[in-house]
Parts: structure tokens; C-alpha cells; sequence
């Protein structure tokens, strides 16, 4: 008996142990929640904004025949795959790697620690991502792209939708899509609409990266906060039974050690 309450305190100090990394973990997520989100915020701006210009330039006839809009059949695909630089987030990273995976044959630049150990290639950090990391990573992928190294770029990313509901997704960002919007009638580009648009491309495609990075953070310490409140509250339910067993085991001993000094008493 007195080695199954050793036994029982043994694994409630762990429990307790762990129950005290978790509320810490827990406390330093939730206070980077608010600068992840207004950075996300900030960066859905600009992304919006070039996205309105490059809608407008791809109305033109003559912007068709950049090579930013041409669609080829079964391309070869690029994926900028974003995953966060350490685990602990609950399902974060494994929905992202989940995703990534219908794309067998795609080429893959990982942003993110947890997607460098999977996948490989230049390690860049999704949390400490600058603006002059993406700008060159941009430069470097509408030159690939105009090379025909890889017909079609997409990224895979997590949507944050709320602090309960976040959802990796990919979008595609290469080559563009024609789309009709009202907001360009009556704009004059110079010197031409194509010589815009060509040039406005990579700044276009550091915005989406660069949002989607911002996006993708804001989820990842929202999915860690959530994660480490469950694990919390776990241990936390592990160490009341813990508790029980315990109080039990030495409540059985000390009865037995009573009956053993009564029977002793009476022969």
C-alpha cells in the first residue's frame, strides 16, 4: 500500500509539472494574440489594395499576353507552404502538412521551422518574416515563374476565421485571373497597361505572401492558446483523480494499520 501512494504522489508531481509549462505557455500566447492580430489586420490592408490594382490592370486586352496570365494545362506547381517555427498548437502544423500533401509533385518553399524539418530548403522564420525577406522570396518566384520553372504558385495557409475556428487552405495566386470590377473604368495606366502590371506583379505577390504569413501567425497563437487551455484543464482533471486515488490508498492504509494494532491489542 505505502508503494502505490509513493507511486500516486510520484505521478502527481509530474501532472503538476506539466499543468504549470502549460498555464505558462498558455500566458505568453496570450499575450502575442493581440500584436499577431493587428499585424494580420495591417496586412490584409495592403494586400487588398494591390490586389484592387492588379484586378483592374488584368481587365486589359493587352495585359493577356503577360507572361503573369498565362494558364498552362497540368503545370508543374509551386507552393509556398506556411507552418509555424515549434509545435504545441494542437493541430495546426499536422492540418497544414495535411493539405500539402494532395500536392505530390509540387515544388515546395517552406516559410516556417516545423515546414523546413518536413520539407527542406531555405529556413525562413514564419514569426520573425520581414517584409525584405518576403520582397526577395517574391523576386525570386515571378522569376522562376517567368522562366517556366513551375506553371502554377499557390500558398498553403490558415485561414483565421475566429479564436475557436482556424482552417488551412490554399489559394492560388499564379498565373492571375481576369476578373470584372467596375472600380477600373475611366483609370489611364502609363506608359501602358502591361508595363504596369508586369511590374506591379511581385509587389502583388510579396502582399498575398506576406498576408498570408501575417494570417497564418495570428492562427498559430490562437490555435496555442486554445491547445495549452485543453491540455490545462486536462492535466488539471488528471491531478483531481490522481488526488482521489490517493487520499483513497491512504485512507485503505491507515484502516489497515488501525485493524493490525486492534488485532495485536486483543491476543
Amino acid at each position: 500500500m505505502g508503494a502505490n501512494t509513493k507511486t500516486l504522489r510520484s505521478r502527481i508531481k509530474s501532472v503538476d509539472s506539466t499543468l504549470h509549462l502549460t498555464k505558462a505557455m498558455g500566458l505568453v500566447a496570450s499575450s502575442k494574440i493581440r500584436g499577431a492580430t493587428a499585424a494580420m489586420m495591417k496586412s490584409r490592408d495592403y494586400s487588398g489594395a494591390v490586389d484592387c490594382i492588379v484586378n483592374q490592370l488584368t481587365q486589359s486586352p493587352e495585359c493577356a499576353k503577360s507572361p503573369y496570365m498565362q494558364t498552362k494545362e497540368n503545370g508543374k506547381i509551386c507552393l509556398v507552404v506556411i507552418a509555424g517555427d515549434r509545435g504545441l498548437a494542437g493541430g495546426y502544423n499536422a492540418n497544414i502538412f495535411r493539405e500539402t500533401a494532395q500536392y505530390n509533385d509540387a515544388v515546395i518553399v517552406p516559410i516556417g521551422k516545423r515546414a523546413h524539418d518536413r520539407f527542406g530548403g531555405e529556413l525562413y522564420s514564419s514569426e520573425k518574416f520581414s517584409v525584405e525577406d518576403c520582397h526577395e522570396l517574391s523576386k525570386k518566384l515571378c522569376k522562376q515563374f517567368c522562366d517556366g520553372e513551375f506553371d502554377r504558385l499557390g500558398i498553403v495557409c490558415t485561414e483565421y476565421v475566429s479564436m475557436l475556428t482556424q482552417n488551412a487552405y490554399t489559394q492560388w495566386i499564379l498565373p492571375l485571373e481576369r476578373k470584372e470590377t467596375e472600380s477600373g473604368t475611366g483609370v489611364i495606366f502609363e506608359p501602358s497597361e502591361r508595363y504596369i502590371l508586369d511590374r506591379a506583379v511581385p509587389e502583388y505577390v510579396t502582399g498575398k505572401i506576406f498576408a498570408a504569413v501575417r494570417e497564418s501567425y495570428a492562427s498559430e497563437v490562437v490555435a496555442r492558446r486554445m491547445a495549452m487551455d485543453s491540455a490545462g484543464k486536462n492535466a488539471q482533471q488528471m491531478i483531481d483523480d490522481l488526488q482521489l486515488q490517493y487520499n483513497r490508498a491512504r485512507q485503505g492504509a491507515i484502516t489497515q494499520e488501525i485493524t493490525e494494532i486492534i488485532a495485536g491489542s486483543g491476543s
